[in-house]
């Protein structure tokens, strides 16, 4: 009796058995476990394109930047040294005006260096500025206010004609903002003209009242404002076309 219990409890075998109830274990191959984790992995974002633009256009900026400070130091070193005219000086604002007692003061004499277009100039009160001032623009930053100076000294001696115009100037709490338009032909043998509006951010030392940090913002695509530099003027095409 207890040979027949045992031989009918193991009538089927124990394959036909699973596939019979519709559970069949396999074991996963190498190939769809690869097949599973590139479907899991996670795709690209699609503003990494856009981040390794702006990243090579930020290095292209900085060169240009860079680049034009050297050749306006170098050029410097070959213009003969010219007297400031009335009213057109660094030394005449200098002079001509005491040191700005707090921020008040210190505002309004940056307001006024707009009327001699200090951003290419150089003519600036020098006396409304922190002597470790940061300077920033969408090239890059530095600190120095004589660094500054010098820069804008250079860059206005490759002009043949300049206007800067502030347009607008707001006091904030921690900060005033200057916005101005400017627009500059330069005197490159092809005369390009930059055009461009924008605003500077003044942020002032809580004990003297001075410019601490002056950022500059330009309301055109940066690569944009570097082409205008390559660009020939109308006068170019004009004069060809007479010729």
């Amino acid at each position: 009796m207890a040979m027949l219990v045992r031989s009918s409890t193991s009538t089927l075998p124990a394959a036909n058995h699973r596939q019979k109830s519709g559970v069949l274990l396999r074991r996963p191959t190498r190939r769809s476990a690869r097949r599973f984790q590139l479907h899991a992995e996670k795709p690209a974002s699609p503003g990494a394109g856009n981040e390794t633009s702006s990243s090579s256009e930020n290095a292209v900026l900085r060169a240009a930047w860079y680049g034009s400070e050297l050749l306006g130091i170098a050029a410097s070193f070959f213009r003969p040294s010219q007297q400031p005219t009335e009213g057109d000086g660094a030394g005449a604002v200098e002079e001509a005006t005491s040191e700005p007692q707090g921020r008040a003061q210190v505002a309004e004499a940056v307001k006024d260096d707009f009327a001699r277009s200090y951003f290419v100039t150089g003519n600036l009160t020098l006396k409304a500025y922190e002597e470790d001032c940061e300077f920033a623009d969408p090239a890059g930053s530095f600190n120095g206010l004589q660094r500054f100076k010098r820069n804008c000294t250079n860059f206005g001696s490759l002009l043949e004609k300049s206007n800067m115009k502030l347009t607008k100037w707001e006091d904030l709490e921690d900060k005033s903002i200057g916005h101005w338009r400017f627009r500059c032909v330069m005197s490159f043998p092809w005369r390009p003209i930059l055009s461009a509006t924008g605003y500077t951010e003044y942020y002032f030392d809580a004990r003297s009242g001075k410019v601490c940090r002056h950022v500059e913002h330009w309301n055109v695509p940066k690569m944009a404002l570097l082409r205008q530099i390559f660009r020939p003027s109308r006068w170019v095409w004009e004069k060809r076309t007479d010729e």
